[in-house]
C-alpha cells in the first residue's frame, strides 16, 4: 500500500498545495528529485514515455522534459531552479509548454519525520485562477499520484 497524496486547490485562490509522505529518508527522496537518472524513472503518469532533455537541479539550473503518451502525443515541461538547498527546499518555476505564458512558481519542502520517513509539501502559485483551474482540470492529480507511486517503487527496489 502506498501513502496517499493530498492535492488541495482552495476555491478562489490561484495556488495548488500537494502533500505526500514517503517511508524513506529525506536524503533518498531528495536524491530522487535531484538526480536526473532517478528523476526520469518516476516522474509523471504510468505508461508515459519520458525524454529528459535538460536537468540541472542546482541554484540557477534548468530542466526540460517531454512525456509521450502511448498514442504518440507529446507534452513538454520546463523550468528554472531558483533555490536548491540539498535535502531541505527547492524553489522552481514550472511551465507546461501546451499552455505558453503560464508559469507557476513552486516551493518544495522536504521534511524529516520520525522513523526515517519524509513528507514533501509543494506550494504552486499560478498567475491567475483560470490557469490554476486549467492545471487542476488537466489530470495533474493522476500524474502526481502515479508518479509518487513509481517513486515509492524506485526507492523500495
Amino acid at each position: 500500500m502506498t501513502n496517499p497524496v493530498t492535492v488541495n486547490a482552495p476555491e478562489g485562490l490561484p495556488f495548488i498545495e500537494i502533500e505526500r509522505e514517503f517511508d524513506h529518508p529525506v536524503e533518498a527522496v531528495f536524491q530522487a528529485h535531484s538526480d536526473p537518472a532517478l528523476f526520469q524513472q518516476w516522474i509523471g503518469p504510468r505508461g508515459y514515455g519520458m525524454k529528459l532533455e535538460e536537468f540541472e537541479c542546482r541554484t540557477g539550473g534548468r530542466f526540460r522534459f517531454i512525456h509521450t503518451t502511448d498514442n504518440g502525443l507529446d507534452f513538454g515541461f520546463n523550468g528554472v531552479f531558483h533555490v536548491v538547498r540539498e535535502n531541505e527546499f527547492v524553489i522552481q518555476t514550472f511551465e507546461f509548454e501546451g499552455a505558453p505564458d503560464v508559469v507557476a512558481i513552486e516551493s518544495n519542502t522536504f521534511e524529516r519525520l520520525e522513523g526515517g520517513r519524509t513528507r514533501i509539501k509543494i506550494h504552486s502559485v499560478y498567475p491567475s485562477l483560470e490557469s490554476r483551474d486549467a492545471m487542476v482540470d488537466s489530470g495533474m492529480e493522476r500524474g502526481v499520484a502515479e508518479g509518487y507511486e513509481q517513486l515509492d517503487e524506485l526507492l523500495a527496489g
